[in-house]
């Protein structure tokens, strides 16, 4: 065999090293697209999705690990399987797919434990909406329970507000990672009304039509207009997110609407906040169009 002289490998490698990364290794794959749901998509019902295997677990404390079990399925409440959230440490079970254009439903109830720092404080949890990022972004140290998104408030008297989070990208000193979106709100600048100004949000709360302006942080706060159920019963939750509309529902009453959502899709956390409560049925609905 022939063996080229030195100077025509050199050439050969010094003409390799300019080529273009993507032009001598393949590309990495593309994420992929986030699933519009066509038919129904059961994360949890205790039939005949009965376990947690649609989520991972993310906790503030531990990570990806839950080794006081947070989050446990239970084979009897008031009759039927559900998710236990202990409430213990915060966090949150998050999907492990992205979703866009769906109709959530969700039944969720009470229990009766709280834990440190919310012991006395009203019970505490929500559903985190268009997740986008790495884990624990809502804090510059990735240590958060949190994830920039949109929430959809559970708790004592505020079930129904939307709260809009932002997220930090490495190497980052501010945040990066900030949902935009508009609502209707009262002269109050706090609660939504259909009738009210429209108000661009890019952080912060909105109220729920009509959460209560004497609101406390108090263990079983409730208001004079709350549409949530009395502890122990269970609650009927819709989210409809159609493009970038979101509509948030409670037991079958319209409590806030908002427009010009920034952001679509993403995964789902269901969350850890101090206080338990349980799930006992979690799906993905198609939109009617």
């Amino acid at each position: 065999m022939k063996i080229p002289p030195l100077s025509s490998l050199r050439c050969a490698l010094t003409l390799l090293a300019l080529l273009p990364l993507s032009s001598v290794r393949a590309a990495a794959p593309a994420a992929p697209a986030p699933i519009e749901p066509k038919d129904v998509v059961v994360l949890f019902d205790g039939k005949t999705k009965k376990d947690l295997a649609p989520f991972y677990t993310w906790l503030a404390k531990f990570g990806r690990q839950d080794p006081d079990k947070v989050f446990t399925v239970v084979d009897h409440i008031d009759g039927a399987p559900a998710i236990r959230s202990s409430g213990q440490h915060y966090g949150g079970i998050v999907t492990k797919s992205e979703f866009t254009n769906y109709r959530l439903i969700l039944e969720y109830r009470w229990g009766i434990l709280t834990w440190e720092p919310r012991t006395t404080k009203s019970r505490d949890s929500g559903i985190l909406l268009h997740c986008q990022g790495e884990d624990g972004n809502y804090a510059k140290a990735f240590n958060a329970p949190w994830l920039s998104s949109y929430e959809y408030q559970i708790i004592e008297g505020g079930t129904g507000d939307l709260l809009v989070l932002n997220g930090y990208e490495r190497g980052q000193d501010k945040p990066t990672i900030i949902p935009k979106i508009t609502a209707q709100v009262a002269a109050n600048g706090k609660n939504w009304d259909p009738n009210g100004k429209a108000t661009e949000f890019n952080r912060g709360r909105i109220d729920w039509q009509y959460r209560d302006l004497g609101w406390k942080d108090v263990l079983g706060f409730r208001g004079s207009k709350d549409v949530e159920k009395p502890i122990g019963e269970w609650n009927y939750v819709e989210a409809i997110c159609d493009g970038g509309n979101l509509t948030y529902f409670l037991n079958g009453v319209k409590i806030l609407a908002a427009t010009g959502a920034s952001v679509t899709s993403g995964r789902l956390l269901f969350q850890s906040e101090g206080a338990e409560i349980y799930f006992r049925r979690i799906e993905l609905h198609p939109l009617k169009k």
